[in-house]
């Protein structure tokens, strides 16, 4: 008997602990994936593939929130990896870096991308912007589907040209009177119009499939807790507003010295003899009253 209830409790406790390393390493998988974490918030942009929208022109824009003293070399480093992808790749197509007057920064930069390069081109953006403290603030892909006026544009081609070949048959058959002629060179030259606008059309879109526009838009850390440090900000933010207090007490005292000393000349002036002098000139003498004589 005694030899059976140490064989069950043997049994008991192997079994416990092989239940509670499973749950350990059930623990251990959460904690590493984070995925499956009800409230936990993704940092980052969504990976979506594009592949699944042929025909679809699309535009990138993407908004950062970056240190002051690091937008510069960030956008340098974003212009650096366009050059290097070369201009039948990557074109920068404008740049823009403003100084505000309390310090603080914003900039543009944009960008003509080889569509198969528009996706990974953002990511590394992103990774370049995340490197130098920064984050992703808003990420914005909108598309024009252009393959339908493609389509269209292809169509009304051919149906305008079908109609120019049966008119210039005609006018090659001959046995037409002068207003018959007249009137298909009309139809024949509005159908050439037709041809050529059709072509344009379809050019344009065409082109606009062959690069993806891409936009970052730079603003600087004030007023963001980036590195979890909201009295830090606090601090930045309140001495900013004791810097603009200062600026405009000065300004204002700039603006009010000239006339405050001009002011004190005038009483200076006025009180001294000189202005003594002006001062019964202007008034005159009083006259004086004869007095009679009893």
């Amino acid at each position: 008997m005694r030899h059976l209830l140490i064989s069950t409790s043997i049994v008991t406790l192997i079994s416990l602990s092989g239940c509670g390393k499973k749950a350990d390493e059930s623990s251990a998988s959460s904690e590493r994936s984070g995925a499956s974490a009800p409230n936990a918030v993704s940092r980052s942009a969504p990976d979506i593939s594009l592949a699944a929208a042929p025909g679809v022109a699309f535009t990138y824009r993407y908004s950062f929130v970056v240190p002051d003293k690091a937008i510069a070399a960030v956008q340098e480093s974003h212009a650096a990896a366009c050059e290097k992808l070369g201009p039948s790749q990557c074109r920068i197509t404008g740049m823009r870096y403003t100084l505000l007057d309390d310090e603080r920064i914003t900039a543009e930069l944009d960008f003509k991308l080889a569509p198969e390069l528009a996706r990974s081109f953002g990511k590394e953006g992103i990774a370049a912007v995340e490197k130098a403290s920064g984050k992703l603030v808003n990420a914005q892909i909108s598309g024009d589907d252009v393959s339908t006026t493609i389509d269209s544009a292809k169509h009304a081609a051919a149906d305008a040209a079908t109609q120019l070949n049966e008119i210039e048959a005609k006018l090659k058959a001959g046995g037409l009177g002068d207003q018959a002629r007249s009137e298909l060179e009309a139809q024949a030259a509005q159908l050439r119009d037709q041809i050529a606008s059709a072509k344009i059309s379809k050019v344009g879109a065409e082109a606009q499939l062959a690069s993806t526009p891409m936009s970052f838009h730079y603003t600087g850390d004030i007023g963001f807790s980036l590195g979890g440090n909201p009295a830090g900000d606090a601090v930045h933010s309140a001495w900013s507003s004791f810097a603009t207090m200062i600026w405009f007490v000065l300004m204002a005292i700039g603006v009010a010295l000239p006339w405050a000393l001009l002011g004190a000349l005038l009483i200076a002036l006025w009180r001294a003899r000189p202005g003594q002098a002006l001062l019964r000139f202007v008034r005159g003498k009083p006259k004086t009253i004869p007095t009679e004589n009893p």
